[in-house]
């Protein structure tokens, strides 16, 4: 059967090529948003870690974490806890470095553990008045070296140093001193969150479950969901899939189906003769129905190729390129496959079902 469907397939090439690549525009804009979103998850829990923090301590009620406002002074009753390691205030400046949007400049105490732990491969650890310390990816986006300037909110700061943690938002940001941050986004005694290490004995949904009591008004973020849940950006992704995914399952069905219902008007006579050789009705159906999903599964194939290659230009359009990197996973090429073999399926049921309810002498007969 399998030599049919590709014989048959091949006699109208352009058909079939036609509906592949309408299957293929919509599984490549599925796998694009798969990607960009596990590109965001893993991006959320690497803002759970800042400096290899266990937990983050951020404003309850705000869309973005990144958009937290809390007072200094909670730092210190953090660190007053038994469950409590160290806990270090961090200011995010975003939108800070005019020549790239999306780099995050954090503000940082000096003296806590987000600083102690940025491992500097040129230069210092410098983060005196006007000094910044650089993440590598962005210096050499900015082709940046100690020394060099950097403006930060139009302000210059020397590079003192830079950095490599293996985090995606410290490696592509920079680091300057707490005051200094908050002097440039005038937030005197203000911190966006607090990067928390939880002390050796503690267990760690119950600190996160004790510090949540504890601190009304802020959100705990303990894990890469608990990140995700916290903005819109990751709900607002699935949600988008799902709408595009029922769109593609809707017109890749129709388009499958009309393919395969003109194919089987054309072949009325090819299917009489295969009636005659013994075909049963469901072998028939079965050969209609093989044909759309072969069809389905190529566009399928040809879409998760142009969607893994298409996912950089969509982060880029969204404007989150250096933010979020996107990530195709075993399931996002696994989901692509089910949506083609699916849309083969769906679009295939009907033309199947009309090629085996005209009899073989009705064929024949050319009605």
């Amino acid at each position: 059967m399998l030599e049919l469907v590709a014989t048959n397939l091949a006699r109208h090439k352009g058909r079939a090529f036609a509906t592949a690549l309408g299957i293929a525009l919509g599984v490549a804009t599925i796998v694009a948003l798969l990607s960009v979103g596990a590109g965001l998850r893993r991006t959320a829990g690497e803002l759970v870690h800042l400096g290899q923090a266990d937990i983050g301590v951020f404003q309850s009620g705000v869309n973005d974490p990144t958009a937290s406002l809390l007072p200094v002074s909670v730092g210190q009753r953090l660190n007053a806890r038994s469950d409590v390691e160290a806990a270090t205030p961090l200011l995010l400046v975003i939108e800070g470095v005019k020549k790239d949007p999306a780099s995050v400049v954090f503000g940082a105490d000096p003296r806590g553990f987000f600083v102690r732990r940025l491992v500097v491969t040129q230069g210092r650890r410098g983060l005196g008045t006007g000094q910044v310390v650089v993440g590598d990816r962005l210096a050499r986006e900015l082709h940046l070296r100690p020394g060099a300037m950097l403006l930060i909110k139009g302000r210059p700061f020397t590079v003192s140093g830079i950095s490599h943690t293996g985090v995606f938002f410290e490696d592509t940001g920079a680091v300057i001193s707490l005051p200094a941050a908050q002097k440039l986004t005038n937030r005197p005694d203000e911190a966006t969150t607090f990067a928390v290490q939880l002390a050796i004995d503690a267990h760690h949904s119950a600190a996160v479950k004790a510090i949540r009591r504890a601190f009304p008004g802020t959100q705990v973020i303990g894990t890469a969901d608990d990140a995700e849940r916290a903005g819109a950006n990751g709900e607002l992704v699935r949600k988008t899939v799902s709408i595009v995914a029922a769109l593609a399952l809707i017109l890749g069905g129709l388009g499958v189906s009309n393919t395969m219902a003109m194919a089987v008007l054309e072949r009325r006579r090819e299917f009489a003769l295969l009636n005659t050789l013994g075909w049963g009705r469901i072998r028939l159906g079965a050969l209609v129905l093989t044909e759309g999903i072969a069809v389905s599964i190529v566009g399928a194939a040809i879409g998760l190729v142009l969607g893994a290659w298409g996912a950089q230009w969509l982060a880029r359009g969204i404007g989150v390129s250096s933010v979020v990197s996107p990530h195709v996973t075993l399931w996002t090429i696994g989901q692509a496959l089910l949506i083609g073999c699916l849309v083969g399926i769906i679009g295939g049921l009907y033309p199947a079902w009309r090629g085996t309810t005209i009899s073989g002498a009705e064929l024949l007969a050319g009605t």
